[in-house]
This record gives C-alpha cells, structure tokens and sequence, in this order.
C-alpha cells in the first residue's frame, strides 16, 4: 500500500501542519474486524487495484483489472468489498448517474471538486481555487475544524 514519506525536518516534533495518517490498509482491516471479516487476498486485490486506478471507477472496471491479475473473484466479493471500502471511508461514492454507481479514492487523497454533466455523460476533475482555505474558516468559524469537504458541480450543455 501507499505510504507517506517520512519529513526530513532537523526538530523531533512534527511541524503543526503534518498530520499523521493511519496505513488505508489498516483502516481497511479494522473495519473488516468489526464486521467479523478476514482480509482475503481476494479483498487486498481490490483494494490494491482501487488504489492504482486513476481517478473515478465503476465495479467492473475493478472487476476486469483484477481478473487481469489472475486471482479469482466473484463479481459479489468486489461489490461487497467497494461497500466496505466506502463505509470504512476509504472510498466514496460519486454522484454521476442514477443508474450506474461510480466511486472515488479520497481516504489520504486531496480534496477533490467534480464538475458532473447532468445527463451522466461525464465527469472531470477541477480545481476552485480557494476551496480549501474557505471551507477551513468556515468550519473554524462555527468552532470546528475541517476533516474533509466534497464538491460536485453539475452542469449541463448551453
């Protein structure tokens, strides 16, 4: 799994800016304890492969990927493993179309701002600048401090 380098910084104490986060592979488990699970290699596959996707996926593009790597899984393993990955916060859901459900790394992942078309054709990245600093005063200004925001614009043709 992914980590994150180590700060070179000469001081014993990290900087107040550097937030440690816990390995996604040890939040992914600890929520598979509670539910009385086991990490499979089947279940550490599509967690694998969600992690070396670029950008938004289905469940088939999962499911093809990891079929491509030669470990067996059923198609009901990757579903019921994207809904654990989503409620341990690992992954989320992208509204896009009612149909078809789409999905998004976001645990140790920046921000991310969609802009969607309404008629569930597309879906791109974009980035507002200041998003971040003003949900950050938002937040603080209401005596909270900010652990996450999502934006999804939807747009349709002019």
């Amino acid at each position: 799994m992914p980590g994150r380098a180590a700060s070179s910084a000469p001081s014993d104490a990290p900087p107040p800016s550097l937030q440690v986060v816990e390995p996604l592979c040890a939040v992914f488990r600890r929520k598979l304890r509670t539910e009385g699970l086991k990490y499979t290699p089947e279940r550490a596959q599509v967690l694998d492969t969600i992690v070396r996707h670029d950008g938004i996926f289905e469940a088939d593009t999962i499911i093809e990927k990891v079929k491509g790597t030669g470990i067996r899984v059923s198609k009901a393993t990757v579903y019921r493993t994207i809904k654990l990955l989503q409620e341990a916060g690992v992954i989320q859901r992208v509204l896009f179309d009612g149909e078809l459900a789409h999905y998004q790394l976001v645990y140790g992942q920046s921000p991310r701002q969609l802009m969607v078309q309404v008629d569930g054709s597309m879906a791109i990245e974009v980035e507002v600048p200041g998003l971040d600093a003003l949900c950050r005063e938002v937040a603080a200004s209401r005596g909270f401090r900010l652990s996450g925001y999502r934006l999804q614009v939807f747009v349709e043709k002019a």
